[in-house]
């Protein structure tokens, strides 16, 4: 039985809804949604460690890193387990979200249950762009919006 969780994204003009669903655990967790209000372009997305949002999306901590990792792209070896890479929004701010990553699970010591998706301003580099932060961060820029990922119905 498929496991299905919803993350309801907020930030001041950047608003979403994002949906996982996973098979068995070890099949590639399917990402869907829409995020709208961002500049059109690319956008860093990435699950955080913790699901606490009490000092809006700051207080989710750093990437999801469960094996200590350098920051990279979702088809790395070398990756945080949080790195889902870039989404895209259209000429009306639209990204529509439609990933399938092997590095996140809905259960077990790979769960994003509980954490936090965020939607960063810029384009994530994937760890490649020589930037200080390009192997912490992306160097995805400031976190626009953010919400704790839940678990849902089947």
């Amino acid at each position: 039985m498929p496991v299905k969780a919803v993350c309801v994204l907020n930030g001041e003009q950047v608003k979403g809804t994002v949906y996982f669903e996973q098979g068995e655990s070890d099949e590639p967790v399917k990402v869907t949604g829409e995020v709208t209000g961002l500049g059109k372009g690319l956008h860093g997305f990435h699950v955080h460690e913790f699901g606490d949002n009490t000092n809006g999306c700051t207080s989710a901590g750093p990437h999801f890193n469960p094996h200590n990792k350098e920051h990279g792209g979702p088809t790395d070896c070398d990756r945080h387990a949080g790195d889902l890479g870039n989404v895209t929004a259209n000429d009306c701010g639209v990204a529509n979200v439609d990933i399938c990553d092997k590095g996140i699970a809905l259960t077990g010591p790979l769960s994003i249950i509980g954490r936090t998706l965020v939607v960063h301003a810029d384009p994530d580099d994937l760890g490649k762009g020589g930037h200080e932060l390009s192997k912490t961060t992306g160097n995805a820029g400031a976190r626009v919006a953010c919400g704790v990922i839940g678990i849902t119905k089947a």
